[in-house]
């Protein structure tokens, strides 16, 4: 299906919603962030080893373990990106992908093309953020 779409298409809002070219973009978009993500990954665990752990200063030491402790934050937080990423290429399988999970209504390009994993439109998620803020606040 990738000849479906050439690299300078865009998704329009005057073609059909997630026709098979919208759902072919989003899924090379997917695919890209989720190997830019590995690509990452990788690099930073060949970092990880190649470092020496045998730092003689103790601020070098205090800096090493900061910076090393961010990486693995950042990894932590990619790893569940890449979770979301596997789930919007399955909705894009099943034929549910681009549509809001509470409303069934669009999402919407803007929103997608923002926000790729997105699963809810913006009024949803509006919605669910307040009603965040308010248990949060109790």
């Amino acid at each position: 299906m990738s000849d479906l779409i050439s690299e300078d298409y865009r998704p329009t809002e005057d073609e059909p919603y997630m026709n098979d070219r919208q759902l072919e973009y989003f899924r090379n978009k997917l695919m890209s962030w989720r190997e830019e993500i590995l690509r990452g990954s990788n690099e930073t665990l060949k970092q990880l080893k190649e470092e020496d752990n045998r730092l003689a200063d103790m601020s070098d030491w205090a800096s090493f373990e900061t910076e090393r402790s961010f990486q693995l934050r950042a990894r932590d937080r990619e790893r569940k990106l890449l979770s979301k990423i596997a789930s919007a290429i399955q909705r894009i399988e099943d034929g549910s992908y681009g549509y809001c999970e509470e409303s069934q209504e669009p999402i919407g390009l803007q929103r997608l093309e923002a926000r790729p994993i997105a699963t809810l439109s913006i009024e949803a998620q509006e919605r669910h953020e307040r009603r965040e803020k308010v248990f949060r606040d109790e």
